[in-house]
């Protein structure tokens, strides 16, 4: 066996397929022997991870589905299997036993595992468990893409650490992966801040520019709602006014918070707004002049939201993350791309510009194609007719995407959009598009990575409202709330360590806390838990990061070779078996693109590696050989924490 492998217990578990294929093979002979008219049966055996080392290092269950095919009881199947077993040709199978009634479990040794295992990490070092793929892929992953309208809250923050995760994990399998940040530019929402912008005559930004423009844009917008709806209270029906009351009332309550945090900029832009006669068609101008690339609006568009870009290249720059490619939406209107989409659509039988809008019969589509069933819709979803085009002739951001999605199918062999849960119907209607336009099977390439929204115990967002929690205020009380437990847990530091490390702590902390939770489920963002130094939090693994690092640093250096076996306590075992299937973790993240397996799996390693701390002598081992097998077990915890972390874009830290 070699001395190394990029993925050591894949050798033990492909020992352990083979010999119960070769045991069933063997056991169908002896009973065609016995019994000429018998049927030789041909089955794949599953292996699971069972719960225990008591119960193996991994099982399979198939006699049990074997039993009711064959009709013979499980449990003499499994005895049958066991018996032509002949563990002389295996390197990695110590033992395999019968139990449960029907189990088989497959029991590893350990001191050859812990060779392999421990020498794989050590020689692979900072490649260790990233399993390169046999087929790489170039895939686009197109993360955070906010409107340009004020600052990323707490909500966008956990699309764009999803977003960076997935590439990271995807870039070490092999994949030759680009970032994209695509610009909402166009519409409604830029063209509410830049009228509002241009009511205060367009100062340079007041502070940092992101947070500045989503202010000027909230009371735009609050304004604007308010006039709105006192004026439909005058118009709409008795039993309908209770209904826009209460609105309203949500909305002078929002405009007075807002009013409080700069209430000269609010009377300002109010003031400029009662002396516009029509606002809301000054606004509707503003988003046609746009599209139609008229000089005076795409300048002053153009340089209010890279205003905010900048801005937002300062927050992600705090965290490490980065985009291959900053892509406009206004240019795919500008270079007919569009409106290339829009003439091949009107020539299909699914367009409708019969009422006062365009429309794609989505629905239409899915049956002709039979759609439904290619991306698993239930057949009895009625999906509704897609908008084109306004009725003053501008696109729709749908309209826009299928353009964009187009250009990006044309780039790479996959498309990973990570977009809001919220986001779903319209993902949906993208790819029944996409499917008219190209083919149901490259449509296929766009995935759409869905995710819920993150929760606020007691705190409402709303960025139309201007009620957000943003991501730079997070990052900053994380950072000081990790600077007090630095001070306390390490008050001999220095004074420029310790802010490195709360540093590092705090942005970890916020960015394991947003993924730890499978996408579709809503994250609920406290600070007991996100700061956790005790237990499943980003500190929590980093603390077990340096504390083997710290151990690493006190031993001396000896030339003593490592005696695996004297690795007997269950606890080691555990840790062993860790080390040896972070690759299969890792493969197994990286095609099903789940990142909060990673987290998972790192806090189970760190957890077993301060109980292997608490109980078993490093430094102080009874002898100089198992001193030297610990000392290399935890050189080997410390690069899978630290691989591991890399992954979540998390620094592994050597002092805390």
């Amino acid at each position: 066996m070699k001395n190394h492998s990029e993925n050591p217990f894949e050798i033990f578990r492909k020992e352990c397929k083979n010999i119960l294929k070769e045991a069933w093979d063997n056991s169908q002979k002896e009973q065609s022997k016995n019994n000429k008219n018998s049927e030789t049966k041909k089955i794949s055996f599953s292996l699971d991870m069972p719960p225990s080392l008591k119960l193996g290092d991994l099982s399979s269950a198939s006699c049990f589905k074997l039993s009711k095919q064959l009709k013979i009881p499980s449990n003499t199947l499994a005895q049958n299997i066991v018996e032509n077993i002949d563990l002389s040709k295996m390197s990695m199978i110590k033992d395999v036993k019968v139990a449960g009634g029907g189990y088989i479990n497959f029991y590893v040794d350990y001191e050859k595992l812990s060779k392999l295992a421990i020498e794989s990490a050590l020689i692979l070092n900072t490649s260790y468990g990233y399993v390169k793929t046999d087929i790489p892929k170039k895939i686009i992953v197109e993360h955070t893409s906010v409107n340009p309208a004020g600052p990323i809250h707490v909500g966008t923050a956990r699309n764009s650490i999803l977003g960076d995760s997935i590439s990271r994990i995807l870039r070490a399998r092999g994949h030759k992966v680009n970032t994209h940040f695509y610009i909402d530019d166009v519409g409604k929402q830029i063209a509410v801040l830049v009228y509002g912008y241009k009511m205060i005559d367009q100062p340079q930004p007041k502070g940092k520019a992101d947070h500045w423009i989503g202010l000027i844009y909230a009371i735009t917008n609050c304004i604007l709602e308010i006039q709105k709806l006192k004026k439909q209270l005058k118009e709409v029906p008795i039993e309908d006014i209770n209904k826009i009351q209460n609105k309203l009332d949500d909305w002078v309550i929002a405009a007075d918070d807002i009013y409080e945090r700069d209430k000269i900029l609010f009377n300002t832009i109010l003031d400029k707004i009662k002396k516009d006669h029509s606002p809301q068609d000054n606004i509707a101008k503003i988003m046609r002049f746009y599209e139609m690339e008229k000089p005076e609006i795409k300048s002053l568009i153009r340089r209010v939201v890279k205003i905010c870009l900048e801005a937002y290249k300062e927050t992600y720059s705090r965290v490490g993350i980065y985009w291959d490619s900053w892509d406009w939406e206004s240019n795919l209107v500008w270079n007919g791309s569009v409106a290339q989409i829009i003439d091949k659509l009107k020539a299909s039988p699914y367009y409708d510009s019969t009422g006062e809008t365009a429309l794609l019969k989505i629905d239409q589509i899915a049956e002709a194609m039979n759609l439904k069933k290619i991306f698993n819709v239930s057949k009895k979803l009625e999906i509704p007719s897609l908008v084109l085009i306004r009725s003053d002739g501008t696109s729709l951001y749908p309209t826009r995407d299928i353009a964009y999605s187009l250009w990006k199918l044309q780039q790479a062999d996959k498309v990973i959009n990570v977009i809001g849960v919220e986001q779903t119907l319209i993902q949906l209607q993208l790819r029944v598009a996409l499917s008219l336009l190209i083919s149901p099977k490259k449509a296929m390439n766009l995935i759409h990575y869905a995710y819920e929204l993150v929760k606020v115990p007691d705190f409402k967002m709303s960025k139309r409202r201007g009620r957000y929690i943003a991501f730079d205020d997070i990052l900053d009380e994380a950072i000081k709330r990790a600077q007090l437990e630095v001070n306390k847990r390490s008050p001999n530091l220095s004074v420029e360590l310790k802010k490195g490390i709360a540093e590092a702590v705090g942005i970890g902390a916020v960015k394991y806390a947003l993924t730890e939770v499978a996408p579709k489920k809503q994250v609920t963002f406290t600070w007991e838990k996100v700061l956790n130094f005790e237990m499943n939090s980003a500190p929590f693994i980093q603390y077990a990061h340096a504390r083997a690092c710290n151990i690493l640093k006190k031993a001396e250096n000896k030339s003593i070779k490592p005696n695996y076996a004297l690795l007997i306590e269950n606890i080691e075992k555990e840790i062993v078996k860790k080390i040896a299937i972070f690759p299969e973790i890792f493969i197994a993240t990286s095609k099903n693109l789940t990142p909060y397996i990673i987290n998972e799996y790192v806090n189970d390693l760190a957890a077993k590696f301060n109980s292997f701390y608490a109980s078993c002598p490093v430094l102080n081992a009874d002898e100089y050989e198992l001193k030297e097998a610990r000392l290399v077990m935890v050189d080997a915890v410390r690069i899978v924490l630290r691989n591991a972390l890399k992954l979540l874009g998390i620094e592994a830290l050597e002092r805390m």
